[in-house]
């Protein structure tokens, strides 16, 4: 029951977003005078709907999705002879530009506030693994998960890293003269060393080499490929790993005044990590295709609506809860920048259109030509129809692999 209400909740939370962006474009075009018909939440058959003023507003019975009807959004649109003056394609670019991305600046901002009342509710993840020292203790056996998760130090326990003078807050830039951006990197070298390491920390804004040495513990052996530990005999299969005693931030937190620029921080993060999954995007769709057909399915394929969903109701029944308003945020920012792609039908494509013909009348001014007049959009509708194809097989190839084959938090 938990996961289906974590289901339920993220599904929820995708429609606000949805229903927020059409907003966006409903709050931008009245700002400058547009005529809007109508502002519906969903699809389907109308279950209840208002006028107010000139626009009729309702809900649908499909919750997923919505729309904000602006006369004349483009010069092949029919409009009245009286929505005709303030049809959309009437005015200028800028403004036609505001209201075509305020969709998507509303994305934007509602990630940005989830991401700020996460940061100061539970904190914020440490997303790059800065290899910052949270705690200094010591390096001993634990020969179960329990005794792992509840290792406590005594004084008569190994502390090498305390006895090499590390400090909480340093920041290890190095290890043996080779830079390292992560933690995952030190702790991948620490576990394979034994005697002396010699690490290069920042600290108070200059660089202090130390050297400490590495003692081997006995830890559970995990099985990398399901996250849980290896079972032999009905005992935990134990491995010896070099250990220092440090512990790294998995997040941190913050006070109400220190979450904003923190928050700003992180949400330029996380446009850069949108980025760079829009541009490996086209090169994952073979990996669906695979996972479909019972290849393991790889975590960094892209997902749908429904594999989201399924992953925000395993965070909550597991009680991940910053980890599903996480994937909330970073949902709205992929959709945000997606949808400011120049390509049709997306808004971005229509900016990109009213730009063409703006540049285009400059130059043809400067030419003695008169304004070229709206671009047909009748001409790019063979280019608009293959998006769309294309579109609808991504989304159809990824709803099918979180469906026989989803991402999981926790595989079995």
């Amino acid at each position: 029951m938990v996961y289906i209400f974590g289901v339920i909740l993220f599904a929820l939370g995708i429609c606000v977003s949805i229903a927020l962006h059409e907003a966006g474009h409903l709050a931008a075009a009245k700002m400058f005078g547009m005529k809007v018909r109508r502002y519906f939440v969903g699809f389907g058959p109308r279950v209840f709907s208002f006028r107010r003023g000139e626009t009729e507003y309702g809900l649908k019975a499909v919750p997923l999705g919505g729309f904000c009807d602006i006369a004349g959004m483009t010069a092949l649109d029919e409009v009245t002879p009286d929505e005709a003056p303030r049809a959309m394609w009437r005015y200028p670019v800028w403004k036609r530009t505001v209201v075509l991305a305020a969709g998507s600046f509303t994305h934007f901002v509602l990630g940005f506030v989830v991401l700020y009342l996460l940061a100061v509710s539970m904190g914020l993840p440490n997303l790059n693994g800065t290899p910052e020292l949270a705690q200094v203790s010591c390096a001993k056996d634990a020969t179960t998960p329990d005794e792992l998760r509840t290792l406590t130090c005594t004084a008569a326990d190994r502390a090498p890293a305390k006895e090499a003078g590390l400090r909480e807050g340093d920041v290890i830039v190095a290890v043996d003269g080779k830079p390292v951006d992560n933690y995952g990197e030190i702790q991948e070298i620490v576990r394979k060393h034994t005697g002396p390491l010699q690490l290069t920390v920042e600290r108070d804004g200059r660089q202090v080499p130390i050297t400490v040495d590495v003692v081997q513990v006995k830890r559970p052996k995990f099985d990398p490929a399901t996250g849980n530990p290896v079972v032999r005999d009905g005992k935990p299969e134990l491995e010896s790993v070099g250990m220092i005693g440090v512990s790294f931030p998995r997040q941190y937190e913050y006070g109400a005044w220190e979450a904003l620029p923190a928050a700003v921080a992180f949400t330029g993060d996380m446009f850069e990590k949108t980025w760079e999954a829009l541009l490996r995007f086209p090169e994952r769709i073979p990996a669906v295709v695979e996972a479909i057909f019972g290849e393991e399915r790889d975590p960094d394929t892209p997902v749908s609506v429904v594999g989201a969903s399924r992953i925000g109701g395993e965070a909550v029944e597991a009680g991940l809860w910053e980890l599903f308003f996480l994937l909330l945020a970073s949902l709205n920012f992929f959709v945000g920048v997606f949808n400011l792609l120049p390509l049709l039908p997306l808004d971005g494509g229509h900016i990109a259109v009213s730009w063409y013909e703006k540049v285009r009348d400059w130059l043809r001014k400067l030419r003695g030509k008169p304004a070229g007049g709206p671009v047909d959009y009748s001409k790019l509708s063979m280019v608009t129809m293959v998006l769309v194809v294309l579109g609808g097989a991504v989304v159809l190839l990824t709803v099918t692999a979180d469906i026989v084959n989803p991402i999981r938090l926790f595989p079995n």
